[in-house]
């Protein structure tokens, strides 16, 4: 007899979907993109000891990072400030404001996820969102967060 559920694959990619386009107006209204979020969000914690170490951290080519990286910066969101032990190397890090976008944005986005989990009962929403968080830091540990902690 087989399983009568969605492959894991099958699910996530629909979930995945389904969030990346119910957040694709909070970010809007914000005037960012995906991956401005994604690496302005790893940015929140402390900065980035070097654009290749962020590029490794949200999962972007560094090449493909950079003009990101321009975008954010001409914005007034982050600074990118010579390594002093390395000058060939540039420290990315979140400015008031970025730090603020990025806070309102998560505000969004929450939201947005409250609403996908209301169909869940509060105590099965706690279990997914506790366990999704262990696998998730399973397989790319958050910078600063040996135990997998919570933002």
């Amino acid at each position: 007899m087989s399983e009568q559920r969605h492959d894991l694959g099958a699910a996530f990619a629909w979930l995945a979907r389904a969030m990346i386009d119910a957040e694709a107006p909070v970010l809007r209204a914000h005037d960012v993109e995906m991956w401005d979020y994604a690496v302005l969000g790893a940015l929140e914690d402390g900065p980035a000891p070097t654009q290749s170490e962020l590029a490794e951290t949200v999962g972007r080519d560094k090449t493909r990072l950079i003009p990101i990286l321009d975008r954010l910066e001409a914005r007034g969101l982050l600074r990118r400030t010579p390594d002093p032990a390395d000058r060939r190397n540039r420290v990315v890090a979140l400015t008031a404001g970025g730090r603020d976008l990025v806070r309102s944005c998560r505000a969004g986005v929450r939201a947005v996820e409250a609403d996908l989990l209301s169909e869940l009962e509060p105590a099965e929403r706690a279990v997914f969102v506790g366990a999704l968080e262990r696998l998730a830091d399973a397989v790319h540990p958050r910078r600063g967060h040996a135990s997998g902690g919570g933002r």
